[in-house]
């Protein structure tokens, strides 16, 4: 029993190091294994900036869909519930209210199987290798779903707001460079860009609320770096674009700007001990007044 939670601590303390080296919340904890799970740490960071060249055999691609489909048919997930129905002289004020509970034990239990199910199918793309195959595809590829499909189950095991907001917008970069591979398409373009907007401001919002929350700028420090090379990155699909992406562009240009003024805002409000906001939008807390502004 105590190695298990000897094993279970430092799993734990490996994923809340990890979390920190990403930007995430300190725990002001320190532990005897920190040491030796640094290692683990830096590989941990390694690895999304170098994934490996596998060659999935196509039979194992295809046995792992069907187990998969197999796992959700099983476990009811995505069907909706069945409905029953009684004669209303056999209901009694108990079965009415068990029956009132019903749904919210039904959801929490098909949550908990679809997180189960996501965190297969991500540990099973991992280790397959799908995910480094699929990771140049473009909309209308075979594999662009299960690239897709990826970046949900990296979310859905992301441990903290800020490493999801950083998730987001590295998913953002991921959309400008397939909109860049679809130049010439305008309704491909114009679909990537928006989804790439949609990334944008679901980080920025992770980040720029996390930053207010703690009154710590560490957080805005990731958004300027992130809108720094992607406004370049954007700018640079205006060269030779037809009429319509150069007003798509500009678009994304523009939220790229607003998302800058407004983490330039909230860094000088948390500098000058501000209030804190008392509202929000698409980009996160609404910047108050700094004490001497007024």
């Amino acid at each position: 029993m105590d190695s298990n939670l000897f094993s279970r601590r430092r799993a734990e303390r490996f994923a809340q190091l990890l979390d920190e080296a990403n930007g995430g919340r300190r725990h002001h904890v320190r532990s005897r294994a920190d040491d030796q799970l640094a290692t683990l740490v830096a590989v941990g960071q390694r690895l999304p900036a170098a994934p490996p060249a596998v060659e999935v055999d196509p039979e194992f691609r295809t046995g792992l869909r069907a187990m998969l489909l197999a796992t959700a048919e099983r476990e009811g997930i995505g069907a909706p519930a069945a409905v029953t129905t009684q004669p209303s002289s056999r209901r009694s004020a108990a079965d009415a209210g068990r029956n009132r509970l019903l749904p919210a034990v039904t959801a929490r239990r098909a949550r908990a199987r679809g997180a189960i199910l996501v965190g297969v199918a991500a540990g099973a793309v991992a280790l397959s290798g799908i995910s480094a195959a699929s990771e140049n595809a473009v909309p209308g590829d075979a594999l662009y779903g299960m690239k897709r499909s990826t970046e949900r189950a990296q979310l859905a095991l992301a441990s903290s707001d800020v490493s999801r907001g950083q998730l987001f917008l590295g998913f953002a970069r991921t959309r400008l460079a397939e909109a860049a591979a679809l130049r010439g398409n305008e309704a491909g373009f114009s679909a990537v860009l928006d989804d790439m907007d949609a990334d944008t401001r679901q980080g920025v919002r992770l980040l720029t609320t996390a930053a207010t929350q703690r009154s710590d700028p560490a957080a805005l420090d990731a958004v300027n770096s992130f809108l720094t090379g992607q406004r370049r990155a954007v700018g640079g699909l205006l060269d030779d674009a037809s009429r319509a992406e150069r007003d798509r562009t500009r678009r994304s240009l523009a939220l790229l700007d607003a998302a800058r003024k407004r983490s330039d805002a909230l860094r000088a409000t948390i500098a000058c001990g501000g209030p804190a906001p008392v509202g929000s939008d698409a980009l996160g807390p609404a910047p108050a007044t700094c004490p001497g502004d007024r």
